[in-house]
């Protein structure tokens, strides 16, 4: 018999390990462009200027800084679009080997662009490794997933959430100005992207392939047992193979879901509508517009060096990721998103009170970094892991890799639009551009209140099935499912 409780053992933990460089060298691209901000745009306008024998304009400067940061997210779009791509032909490890050539290949653009007198080329090496980012954002949560028993699933699912933290961490360090931060080395901090690369295209390797692809997708029954015991550290695997088993003979009678079927097909609608309002109330909580914010409130404070605190910012965010890490089994993901998001809004009406009252009562700012925190933190504990691994445990083997494509893209598409849209209504409504995100807080507190189902300790046939149900479908008539295939993903 298996056990009920599974541990973490040393094949499972190598390759949740070496997954994660693809989550942690997103967060490190994250990050990596905010510290030397002022000097890359200096080498912009002497490219400018050795082109032109002009200084560049402002307003210029400003849209080709903002392109070169959004580029980013438009690589990930693409890349997050393409997930379906790779995975239904080539499973779950491999192409994220594949993956890092778009990494040394964006970082090598990168780190040569101001040796080439290329704002051009430093432009094309981050919309390269934005595809990357992409494409881990689809591969890694998904994979981590697939290898995980059920009862660590939420667990090892909220690694991705603390790489991508760490790695933002890390690239506020390495931006200080005396390490990699200075006008000569800024794109030594760029061409780093090329390390964890390497290093995970070496090592993934040596990780075992997803058992749920090999048996599911490929009908390899002995070699998916065989993973699955060197994954568990066990012989017996039994229940878990049965129970994949019943998710294969479900998937045979059901052809493969493209992405417009998620939509038009009941058994589906209602998870991915969950899945997608989840990825939103991540990027549209406003967490990239408190990091925006806090340089201002920190020097408003008397914060003498602001980039010392915003690292602070960094380990409070690493910190709490870490403790939902260890809530996620405990209390599931409902109850921890839930009380992220609430705890969140409450931070933004504090931080809007306090912003508006700093110009009258300076002390009030200690009150806004008080408030700068506990956002921080609120968001670790629920919207910030809780969204990527969700939406794998939301649908069974074959609508799976359109549903993550679906969820990544709206991830990099609202986060695209706060990136692009936020400078201009932080000018419009100054301090009280918070209120926005306090009401969109509600709204997701809300929906994820009355509609999304816990999964903790659920199996994903078991978490479908709910859905079919809910659809209008009896249990014995949710097995002789048939759909149409207009197209594939």
């Amino acid at each position: 018999m298996d056990s009920k409780e599974k541990q973490l053992t040393f094949r499972l933990a190598f390759a949740v390990t070496v997954a994660a460089l693809g989550s942690l060298l997103f967060g490190f691209n994250i990050g990596v462009m905010n510290a030397p901000e002022q000097i890359i745009k200096d080498f912009f306008n002497e490219t400018w200027m050795g082109r032109s024998g002009v200084e560049i304009e402002k307003a210029t400067l400003l849209t080709l800084w903002s392109f070169t940061v959004a580029i980013f997210t438009v690589g990930g779009m693409v890349g997050s679009l393409s997930v379906g791509l790779f995975v239904n032909r080539f499973g779950r490890r491999n192409p994220m080997c594949l993956n890092n050539l778009l990494a040394v290949l964006g970082g090598a653009f990168m780190a040569m662009s101001k040796d080439a007198s290329s704002y051009e080329t430093l432009i094309l090496g981050r919309f390269v490794i934005g595809l990357y980012c992409g494409l881990a954002t689809g591969f890694v949560p998904m994979y981590l997933g697939e290898i995980s028993p059920t009862n660590l699933r939420g667990a090892v699912g909220t690694i991705h959430q603390l790489a991508i933290v760490f790695g933002i961490l890390i690239s506020q360090v390495l931006g200080l100005n005396f390490i990699f931060g200075s006008e000569n080395r800024w794109p030594i901090l760029l061409g780093l992207a090329i390390i964890p690369a390497v290093v995970q295209a070496l090592a993934l390797p040596f990780c075992p392939k997803s058992p749920r692809f090999l048996l599911i997708n490929q009908t390899k029954e002995k070699e998916a047992k065989d993973v699955l015991k060197q994954l568990r550290g066990v012989e017996d695997v039994g229940t878990e193979m049965l129970e994949m088993k019943e998710e294969h003979r479900r998937m045979t009678q059901e052809p493969k879901v493209s992405i417009l079927q998620l939509f038009r097909h009941p058994n589906y609608r209602q998870a991915i509508i969950i899945s997608i309002v989840l990825q939103l109330s991540q990027q549209l909580s406003g967490i990239n517009a408190v990091f925006y914010y806090s340089t201002g409130i920190f020097s408003k404070a008397g914060v003498d060096q602001a980039e010392y605190a915003t690292i602070g910012a960094g380990v409070v965010n690493a910190a709490f990721t870490i403790v939902s890490l260890f809530l996620v089994e405990r209390l599931g993901r409902r109850l921890l998103h839930l009380v992220g998001l609430g705890g969140m809004a409450v931070c933004t009406v504090i931080m809007t009170l306090s912003l508006h009252f700093m110009t009258k009562a300076p002390a009030v700012s200690y009150l806004a970094i008080i408030a700068f925190f506990g956002f921080v933190a609120f968001f670790e504990i629920g919207p910030g892991p809780i969204p990527w691994f969700i939406v794998a445990e939301l649908f069974s083997q074959g609508p799976r890799p359109a549903a993550v494509a679906v969820a990544g893209c709206s991830n990099w598409t609202s986060n695209f639009l706060v990136a692009m849209l936020f400078p201009f209504a932080q000018e419009l409504m100054g301090p009280f551009v918070f209120l926005i995100f306090t009401v969109l807080l509600i709204f997701f507190t809300i929906f994820t209140y009355f509609r999304v189902p816990e999964t903790k300790g659920r199996t994903f046939d078991d978490i479908a099935s709910e859905f079919r149900v809910k659809a209008g479908m009896k249990p014995e008539a949710a097995e002789n499912i048939q759909l149409n295939t207009d197209s594939s993903v």
